[in-house]
């Protein structure tokens, strides 16, 4: 048997961006985020990320983030193909305006909690270990509204 080039104990797996991926961008009860108003073309993209409340009143071609590859609706087929190619972990963001609508909400979205869980359910049938980000690049827009858009996108931007 050869011996391995990664250390015992390595997470062979693959990654994905809630924001990237998810697609339902409005559906059980899921807030805006800015990638969901972030334009699908050169011109209004700076804009609309770092002012997400002008954005939102400007006509744009969005970025495929409302449908995406509807991993939402079809994470079990996409968990079992990374089964079938022998990942052993799966990195994913968790999209904060799906669990907390508007970011400071007093209780959370229990229909995204549902997804969350069934979605980590999924990986450990198949020993798929999950590990989380919090925060990529989905800060609910309704704090942007509240808290001023430009301070709160800039500081995400560097951060």
């Amino acid at each position: 048997m050869t011996k391995s080039p990664f250390p015992e104990g390595f997470l062979w797996g693959g990654a994905v961006a809630a924001n990237q991926c998810e697609g339902a961008y409005l559906e059980d009860g899921k807030g805006l985020s800015p990638v969901d108003i972030l334009p699908s073309v050169e011109g209004g993209r700076w804009e609309a990320a770092l002012n997400p409340t002008k954005a939102l009143a400007t006509e744009y071609d969005y970025y495929p983030s409302h449908e995406s590859i509807d991993f939402y609706h079809r994470y079990e087929e996409d968990i079992k193909l990374l089964a079938e190619m022998g990942f052993k972990s799966f990195r994913t963001s968790i999209a904060w305006p799906r669990i907390f609508p508007n970011g400071d909400d007093a209780t959370p979205n229990e229909k995204g909690l549902e997804f969350y869980d069934r979605l980590f359910d999924e990986c450990h049938k198949y020993g798929i270990e999950p590990v989380v980000t919090i925060n990529h690049f989905d800060t609910p827009v309704e704090l942007f509204k509240k808290y001023g858009a430009g301070k709160i996108a800039v500081a995400l931007i560097f951060i």
